[in-house]
């Protein structure tokens, strides 16, 4: 009896001292990139930077055309001769609608910007945390795009919905 406590003892101690092992091994295991990874992160980093940057310029373009919308639309009214009382009537809400939009355009350009530009600077001076930030960046990116891609399809979702229901009413009425 003595003797299998003993091995159980011992069979205990050596499997802590293996997972002391193995917890030191992923404590000092590093992921390390090869010349050709580093090569394609450079190059995803400058294309979106170039993407960013086309972005931000875009953002600029929907926030002055939504601030000039009204004076647009009265231009196009005046073009035509006769005057239609209600064009002017929808320019705010277009303008707001511009707005919005701008805005939720805005973060996605933006975490893209911000993973470009660390990661240059990553790669560049070899630095992980600046690696780490970067992709923290990229996620964010992707994870904003996912929440407004699931908004846009319940709203489509609903917007079909009432579409058909509307639709049901008025062949029954």
């Amino acid at each position: 009896m003595l003797y299998f406590l003993i091995i159980f003892i011992y069979l205990e101690v050596i499997i802590k001292l293996i997972k002391m092992e193995e917890t030191t091994l992923q404590e000092n295991e590093r992921l390390y990139l090869s010349q050709e990874a580093q090569g394609f992160l450079k190059e995803t980093a400058k294309w979106g930077y170039f993407l960013s940057i086309i972005g931000f310029i875009g953002i600029g373009f929907m926030v002055v055309l939504a601030l000039f919308i009204g004076t647009i639309f009265s231009a196009l009214n005046g073009l035509n001769g006769n005057m239609n009382p209600m064009m002017g009537i929808g320019t705010g809400f277009i303008s707001g609608m511009y707005l919005v939009i701008a805005l939720l355009y805005f973060f996605p350009v933006y975490y893209l910007f911000q993973f470009s530009s660390k990661m240059k600077m990553a790669i560049r001076s070899n630095n992980t945390n600046l690696i780490n930030s970067s992709f923290e960046f990229l996620k964010s990116h992707y994870k904003f795009l996912g929440i407004l891609s699931l908004v846009f399809v319940v709203f489509y979702g609903l917007v079909i919905l009432f579409s058909i229901l509307a639709g049901a009413v008025a062949l029954f009425n």
